[in-house]
């Protein structure tokens, strides 16, 4: 199993890739039950780092449409001809 810090360094499409493989082992007939729990568990830490990556990702992408509106807001400021 991986640690936090083999956490940190795993990426998104990764993440979602071991998602697919731990759903098509729990999917499968021959589930080992005594592996089970385990397997949950992973999945259920990589869906909270998923959608932490996908936060992260929108608190950026918020900042850059912010800035790009401040820039766009300076300059017609600056511009009198702006509407």
């Amino acid at each position: 199993m991986n640690t936090p810090s083999d956490d940190d360094a795993i990426g998104y499409a990764s993440a979602l890739d071991e998602l697919d493989t731990i759903l098509r082992e729990l999917e499968g007939s021959d589930v080992d039950v005594d592996r089970l729990a385990d397997r949950v568990a992973r999945a259920a830490d990589l869906i909270a780092l998923c959608r932490d990556r996908i936060g992260n990702a929108r608190l950026r992408i918020d900042e850059v449409i912010a800035d790009l509106d401040a820039g766009t807001q300076s300059s017609d400021a600056a511009d009198p001809e702006s509407p």
